[in-house]
């Protein structure tokens, strides 16, 4: 997996939906020790994961990333953009009910 700049482009993060596409998404993270990040159709809504533990146990997360990405997770429930089920690591992130976007 390349590294990717923040925000990620949408082109470049693997849509996973399929079964055995995320079990191959998920291996390749792990074997480049890179974190995995995907998301997955869900019909008219997306889920978003990532999850640092693929990176190896000498990647952190650091308080300052971890901070941001919780605190944007509440306030995208609180906003009824995603589903209150959504979670915010500490290691491993997931988004449940993302709204499709168009694309230019």
């Amino acid at each position: 997996m390349q590294s990717l700049p923040t925000p990620y482009p949408a082109d470049l993060v693997p849509d996973a939906t399929a079964v055995d596409a995320f079990n191959a998404t998920y291996k390749q993270a792990k074997r480049q020790n890179a974190v995995f990040i995907a998301v997955e159709n869900q019909g008219r809504r997306w889920t978003v994961k990532a999850d640092a533990l693929t990176a190896g146990p000498d990647h952190t997360v650091g308080n300052e990333a971890y901070d941001t990405v919780r605190g944007s997770v509440i306030r995208l429930n609180r906003a009824r953009e995603i589903h209150s089920d959504s979670s915010a690591g500490p290691v491993y992130f997931v988004l449940y009910g993302v709204e499709t976007e168009p694309r230019p």
